[in-house]
């Protein structure tokens, strides 16, 4: 097993290089797996665990964070080994509220950061979230106003970082440069869609990470499936929907040289993909999604591997991405 601390971007804080995504929590995952793989996750050295305030499907938004409450209350020193990130901006509609414009819409306020924080710790059952994320930008709501709102709930000892999830490099910039001039550390993090068939983000969004010294947290690493094998075929499960099967065969030339290579390697499809992620040092912790403990430990294999120079080549020549960064990618 190689699961690594790092720090988060260029801050103090040392999280897994893995980090456990719970969006499957209560609804592919009923919580007795739930509580499983978190306590799994634990045994292997995982401890940065990323959920949302929308996280729910299957009952109501919520419920996700409260599966981990009830995790956290069963006492261990659960609460105190895990970096804890959640996120704010989606509404979080729930049976006992009542419709409220203020926080129903996907948006960001002062009013909302401050009802969402709140909600969230009690669900969490929790005291402070480690890592307090804007889910998307919301480029109408002033940044005066949503650093006041951060600021606010650090000095409560409510949050300790804030990171973005969603956003454009110059998104990144401004809001750095907009925390800087009222003294604010500023973003911490950027969690971002990023993997082997997606790399639209090396263009803009990676550079402004490493120039500000943000973690990188990719979401998404196998891009939905399509490359943890999916020419494999499967029984059960999302390679099974249409949509999915349309995109394989869209796909379907790059996924046969990616498979092939990744059987003359002796690797899975998704350790290989991990493993590509991994070796990007702006890369802080892809979050990992599993439904079982097994996929679970199945995800540390990518941890182990070490792809050489001829294997990152051959894969920049199976996905070859934007082109490089912003503006060599398409000028001089």
């Amino acid at each position: 097993m190689a699961i690594q601390n790092k720090r988060l971007g260029k801050h103090g804080v040392m999280v897994s290089n893995l980090c456990l995504g719970t969006m499957n929590f209560g609804w592919k995952t009923d919580e007795k797996e739930s509580f499983r793989i978190m306590d799994r996750a634990l045994e292997l050295g995982i401890n940065f665990f990323d959920t949302a305030d929308v996280y729910g499907w299957g009952g109501e938004q919520g419920d996700t964070e409260e599966i981990l409450g009830r995790w956290f209350a069963q006492g261990g020193g659960r609460r105190d080994a895990v970096v804890l990130a959640t996120k704010v901006f989606n509404p979080v509609k729930r049976k006992a509220n009542l419709p409220e414009v203020n926080t129903d819409e996907r948006s960001l306020s002062a009013y909302k950061i401050r009802k969402h924080a709140e909600g969230s710790l009690t669900r969490l059952r929790t005291d402070h979230i480690d890592l307090y994320q804007m889910h998307h930008i919301d480029r109408d709501c002033p940044w005066d106003e949503l650093w006041q709102a951060f600021e606010q709930l650090g000095n409560q000892g409510k949050i300790v970082y804030t990171g973005s999830s969603n956003f454009a490099g110059w998104d990144i910039a401004t809001a750095c440069q907009e925390a800087s001039k009222r003294g604010l550390m500023g973003l911490s993090s950027e969690q971002s869609i990023y993997h082997l068939n997606n790399r639209m983000i090396e263009l803009e969004v990676i550079p402004a990470c490493r120039h500000y010294g943000l973690g990188l947290i990719p979401w998404s690493p196998l891009g939905g499936g399509l490359l943890s094998g999916a020419l494999q075929g499967a029984k059960e499960g999302r390679k099974l929907d249409e949509n999915f099967q349309k995109d394989v065969e869209k796909n379907r030339a790059k996924l046969e040289k990616y498979e092939a290579l990744c059987a003359k390697l002796g690797e899975s499809p998704s350790t290989v993909a991990l493993a590509w992620l991994l070796a990007n040092p702006v890369v802080t912790a892809p979050i990992i999604g599993p439904r079982t403990v097994k996929q679970l430990e199945d995800s540390i294999r990518a941890t182990e591997v070490a792809l050489d120079a001829a294997t990152l080549k051959e894969l920049d020549e199976i996905f070859p991405g934007p082109g490089g960064e912003a503006p060599k990618a398409y000028a001089w």
